[in-house]
């Protein structure tokens, strides 16, 4: 549950930069810039690249919790196997965090240049 709310700040954060990025590009002739782009832009394959990242994770976390809660009632699961799945959902997280935090930190260091 928790990384849904996290998944969703961080779409929305993404959004809000793409928001401002296409703010301050310069128009051509007075008009705005053409979106007619053969295939895929650059910022949609972004978008879907971290919603698939993100919905891994979702699903090793979930996954993880499954397999807690099926060893906390009883079930015939191996201690061995949660603690690693448990290991694996938090790697996935805080992977997750440090690519996000190292993406906005290079979006405001380019914002922040000199033109």
């Amino acid at each position: 549950m928790a990384i849904n709310t996290t998944a969703e700040s961080l779409l929305a954060q993404v959004r809000a930069y793409q928001d401002q990025i296409a703010a301050s590009r310069p128009s051509v002739d007075g008009q705005e810039q053409s979106a007619e782009i053969k295939g895929p832009s650059f910022s949609q394959q972004f978008s879907e690249a971290m919603v698939d990242t993100l919905r891994e994770v979702s699903d090793v976390q979930q996954s993880a919790t499954s397999l807690s809660e099926a060893y906390q009632a009883g079930e015939d699961v191996p201690l061995t196997d949660v603690v690693v799945a448990m290991q694996k959902s938090s790697l996935a997280f805080e992977t997750t965090l440090q690519v996000r935090n190292k993406v906005l930190q290079a979006y405001q260091d380019i914002m922040n240049m000199p033109v």
